[in-house]
């Protein structure tokens, strides 16, 4: 019997793959279907990779895979790691993999999108000090 390969590489998995504009048309229709907008899809996703909106649009014309989009995103937003919960079944912040966190950041916000949250707590902007919940007031 042949020996089973030692410590082979593991296998891609398939969604690195896909076009991120063959995903995008369903978040979109996701978005659409729930009463927000492409702008909107479009906004949450320019947020998270920094991408300007024609650059982003090249990569979906290119039909650039998941893969390349994020291996090539300007600059992946620092406040990405405050993206938290489940989705596709399993907790964003025990994904060990970088590439399919990315990704499942990028699944949150446009599920976010859809269940109707305010864009400002999509895009995890910081309440002004003065409102934050936190905030001491001062006693008279």
């Amino acid at each position: 019997m042949p020996a089973a390969k030692a410590a082979a590489t593991p296998k891609k998995h398939r969604i690195y793959t896909i076009s991120v504009a063959s995903v995008y048309v369903h978040y979109i229709a996701k978005a659409e279907k729930k009463g927000r907008t492409k702008a909107e899809v479009d906004e949450v996703t320019r947020w998270l990779t920094g991408y300007t909106q024609k650059a982003l649009d090249a990569h979906l014309a290119k039909k650039t895979t998941f893969e390349d989009f994020f291996a090539k995103a300007p600059k992946l937003n620092p406040n990405r790691a405050e993206i938290k919960g489940v989705i596709c079944g399993v907790r964003i912040e025990e994904i060990e993999e970088p590439l399919m966190r990315e990704l499942r950041y990028l699944d949150k916000l446009v599920d976010e999108l859809a269940k109707g949250r305010p864009m400002e707590k999509i895009l995890r902007t910081p309440a002004p000090a003065a409102e934050a919940p936190n905030a001491k007031r001062a006693r008279r």
